[in-house]
């Protein structure tokens, strides 16, 4: 049995934490440094010192801010020599983090999203040092998050996060516009957040489930000349929509750079 190290278990580290003991792992295989968390699921081990750590773990995942790297680096010498070094931490690049922690064995970029909680994340990799076992132990490792795949490509990897890591904010606050839309031409607030967080929620399941592409279940829905085509008319008006995510997504993406370059 591997066992890991999670530096920060914040929002995100403590979701996947969650997501992998709901998938059945052992509690015993983590173990949590992190000087201000409260307390960590039963079986699982907290530490507040690095220096406290034993040195039973094989992995670290790096759960702090990106701008915490600088700082917090060298007092982690300790737990990540020897061990693979996977990271969280949004724009930091594979070069960053070998440089961050020269004596890891092997370095990982990680991105999932909060949905890792409930095992239905997508998780993006990429990697500079694992043989071929290790690379199918973390897929495997990963995969029981949700879904996950290995990205050759590192370039991609912000906008990847982008789409699939910060993703879930932007459909979120869709179904927050959508409810307050009908809001404000005059739903009342509680039907209106309960019909549009559904709806959101059966038309995904939907689209998962459908051999059909999102477009095409979308065409499917509007008759012509009905109800649901004159509302697509207007979200595909001089393709609107589309570009308003591109420029979403692309801020986004640019944000990724701007951290590696410290901003």
């Amino acid at each position: 049995m591997n066992y890991h190290l999670i530096i920060g278990c914040g929002n995100m580290g403590g979701a996947m934490l969650a997501g992998w003991l709901a998938a059945g792992e052992a509690p015993a295989r983590f173990s949590v440094l992190d000087p201000a968390l409260a307390d960590v699921p039963e079986g699982v081990a907290l530490y507040r010192d690095a220096a406290e750590v034993p040195g039973a773990h094989d992995a670290v995942l790096l759960g702090f801010k990106p701008q915490q790297l600088a700082a917090l680096g060298p007092g982690l010498q300790c737990v990540t020599e020897g061990r693979t070094v996977c990271s969280l931490l949004a724009g930091i690049t594979l070069d960053q983090l070998a440089a961050a922690f020269p004596a890891g064995s092997a370095h990982i970029r990680v991105m999932p999203n909060l949905a890792a909680r409930i095992n239905k994340s997508p998780v993006i990799l990429a990697e500079r040092g694992l043989d071929a076992e290790r690379r199918a132990a973390t897929l495997d490792l990963f995969g029981r998050l949700g879904s996950a795949v290995w990205l050759e490509d590192e370039a991609q990897f912000d906008l990847v996060t982008a789409l699939a890591g910060s993703g879930p904010g932007f459909v979120y606050r869709f179904i927050d516009a959508l409810a307050g839309a009908a809001v404000d031409l005059g739903l009342d607030e509680p039907t209106a957040a309960a019909l549009a967080l559904a709806t959101v929620e059966g038309a995904s399941a939907l689209a998962a489930a459908s051999d059909a592409s999102p477009a095409t279940l979308a065409d499917r829905v509007a008759s012509p000349g009905g109800m649901t085509r004159e509302g697509l008319n207007v979200l595909d008006a001089d393709a609107a929509l589309r570009r308003l995510l591109a420029q979403t997504l692309a801020a986004t993406r640019d944000k990724g750079a701007a951290l590696s370059r410290g901003g």
